[in-house]
């Protein structure tokens, strides 16, 4: 018996010693199921996207404000609102058009503590003289009244009118966007008429609607960015269709930014395996490819990370430079001390209509 339990305790620690000697075996991370869910994703593919100073709050940093949360009924999708805020920067000045800057999914966007706080880097950007002031408006996608506000947790694809604005490729989103919320800024603020001055952004099918509203209306938007863009065929809407169409089509003027990860609902899951259709990942990269081919002005990074904003979050102060690196006329004067130094706020309400810059 002694002989017995020797052999044995010798062959467990052989087994122990030979795991321990073993090569570490690569992660084979499951296929992310969607937004807001672990889903089988692996957490440690977003674990090195993490917010930088950009995204944060500084004492010394002029802070704007929130308008809001202000409603806009939706005469284009009858019986539905849309919720949305306004950030107004310390700098706007109401004599002086400022740049505008949408993001879908707002309440995602603009959430603290959050994976983007975009508020904090326009703060933070705008005071550095790095991207013109500009307002930035947050907007939810459409509900009706009985409906459930979108949250971090529930960005509401069960409960409102998101897949249905966000990931058609009509112009019915778009007609939301430049018929039905620029009049109203029009009328409450001084918002640039140039469409070089003007942006939109979102994530997942935010990003695809972002998209597509510069597509119909580049006369009215310019510049895009979106984060693991849905451009798959979720409810057979076609959004994988999009790489064919930028091919098919005349160039537009459109400058646009994309980011995905590579562990991004690799087609697992929301519609079936099918990589032609829905592997997220891949159809960014085909639309990449499209405007890349057609001549775009387009950038795009590829990570390692699931559906979701961790990366996106992590790069967007850089995406926002790059997005409206031109924006600004610059003065290479090393006499001028305004272009040399911090964006300072508009002193007061009465005496911002006679004030310029700081």
């Amino acid at each position: 018996m002694k002989w017995f339990l020797f052999l044995l305790m010798a062959a467990v620690a052989s087994e122990v010693l030979a795991q321990a000697q073993a090569p570490a075996q690569p992660n084979q991370p499951q296929a992310a199921q969607g937004r807001g869910r672990d889903g089988g994703r692996d957490p440690k593919m977003d674990a090195y996207y993490k917010l930088g100073p950009d995204s944060m709050s500084h004492t010394n940093v002029p802070k704007g404000r929130f308008d809001g949360p202000k409603t806009l009924p939706s005469e284009v999708f009858p019986g539905t609102q849309h919720t949305y805020w306004v950030y107004v920067p310390a700098q706007y000045d109401p004599s002086q058009p400022a740049a505008l800057m949408i993001f879908n999914d707002g309440q995602a966007f603009k959430h603290e503590p959050g994976d983007v706080q975009a508020h904090h880097v326009l703060d933070n950007l705008i005071y550095r003289r790095e991207i013109p002031v500009m307002l930035g408006v947050f907007i939810n996608p459409g509900r009706r009244a009985d409906q459930p506000e979108p949250t971090p947790q529930d960005w509401g694809d069960r409960n409102t009118n998101r897949p249905d604005e966000y990931n058609a490729l009509n112009d019915k989103y778009p007609r939301v966007i430049v018929d039905e919320l620029l009049p109203v800024l029009y009328r409450d603020y001084n918002i640039s008429r140039d469409p070089e001055m003007r942006g939109i952004g979102g994530s997942s099918s935010g990003g695809i609607a972002a998209f597509t509203v510069a597509w119909h209306r580049p006369g009215h938007f310019r510049k895009v960015f979106t984060f693991v863009g849905s451009f798959v065929n979720l409810g057979n809407r076609g959004g994988h269709t999009y790489p064919d169409i930028v091919l098919q089509n005349d160039k537009k003027p459109i400058r646009i930014f994309l980011q995905d990860g590579r562990n991004d609902n690799r087609g697992a899951s929301r519609g079936g395996n099918d990589p032609h259709s829905n592997d997220w990942f891949y159809q960014n990269v085909r639309l990449a490819d499209a405007l890349t081919k057609k001549g775009y002005d387009v950038n795009y990074t590829w990570g390692i990370g699931n559906h979701g904003q961790k990366q996106g979050g992590a790069i967007f102060p850089s995406i926002m430079r790059w997005l409206w690196r031109d924006a600004q006329k610059v003065s290479t004067d090393r006499s001028d001390t305004v272009e040399r130094s911090f964006r300072g706020p508009v002193e007061s309400p009465a005496s911002s209509a006679g004030a310029s810059e700081k």
